[in-house]
């Protein structure tokens, strides 16, 4: 069975819509999980009308610590052995759920299965289709792009079980903990890219993603933390490798002005911060 689990708060205008979604899929192996942050619109108004309707719909109304937190607990009311999560305003290609149930009794546990995703503006728009075929830690953590990350979950799946080995969401990452989560998942699982279109990403102004990158040097430093944070446990060659091809995806992307700060912050204003970083990486490098 697939768990599909779907946080929410405050998004009466997109909640019947997302419930339609997973109804519209006919797959009777799936159970669709509804996790509210106590909203004050209509949201629970709109669930509870569904869920008197179609037993597959599970939910649970309250206030929670962010939308990390509502994931998880989502995983923790799921009954399936696979989940996917489906934000509110963002839905599956038809058939997807039942097409994703004749893959998975053939793939290793744990495993990831990826599709491609539907990139639309706001206008409903296609911008692009992101096909992930390169969905590997190496590729990742040299800079994220449209073929090596999965930017949306409604594209891909993965063994609940997973969790057991890498853990939750984080709940203090509250804009990128899915790519927190990817980069711990794939060290440990099987990756299977299918060259389907699975999902579909609404971009629109008032997602969290869309209002982080309305400031792009706020979105690559974090982006830049989290993938600096995984590089750092790689061998030090591959690290150095690695770290090289991520700075010169930086430069080839013209993103400077943000690296730069960065660079400053951290060895021009704080010189005390550089013997002890040389000193460390020169340990390493005599004992590797």
């Amino acid at each position: 069975m697939i768990s599909i689990i779907t946080p929410v708060y405050n998004g009466e205008k997109y909640i019947e819509a997302c419930i339609k979604a997973v109804i519209n899929q006919n797959c009777p192996d799936a159970e669709h999980i509804i996790v509210d942050g106590a909203s004050t619109d209509k949201t629970v108004e709109i669930i509870k009308l569904y869920a008197d309707i179609y037993p597959h719909i599970r939910w649970i109304s309250e206030k929670d610590k962010g939308q990390p937190d509502a994931m998880n607990k989502g995983i923790a009311m799921a009954k399936g052995e696979i989940i996917s999560f489906l934000n509110v305003d963002d839905f599956y290609q038809p058939n997807v759920l039942n097409r994703v149930l004749e893959i998975f009794p053939n793939l290793p546990v744990p495993s990831i299965l990826v599709g491609n995703c539907n990139l639309w503006d706001g206008e409903d728009k296609l911008v692009a289709v992101h096909k992930p075929v390169n969905f590997r830690l190496s590729s990742m953590l040299q800079g994220l792009n449209e073929k090596n990350y999965p930017t949306n979950p409604s594209a891909y799946f993965y063994h609940t079980s997973l969790h057991r080995q890498v853990g939750l969401y984080k709940l203090d990452e509250h804009y990128a903990m899915d790519l927190d989560f990817l980069l711990r998942a794939v060290q440990v699982s099987k990756v299977k890219y299918i060259n389907e279109t699975w999902g579909n990403w609404m971009r629109t102004e008032t997602t969290k993603s869309m209002t982080l990158w309305q400031s792009p040097e706020r979105g690559y430093e974090m982006l830049d933390r989290i993938l600096r944070y995984y590089r750092k446990d790689l061998p030090l060659l591959q690290r150095w490798l690695v770290g090289i091809k991520y700075e010169f995806q930086v430069i080839w992307n013209r993103n400077l002005k943000w690296k730069m700060r960065y660079y400053t912050d951290t060895y021009l204003k704080k010189p005390t911060n550089i013997l002890p970083k040389l000193n460390s990486k020169l340990a390493k490098f005599m004992t590797s």
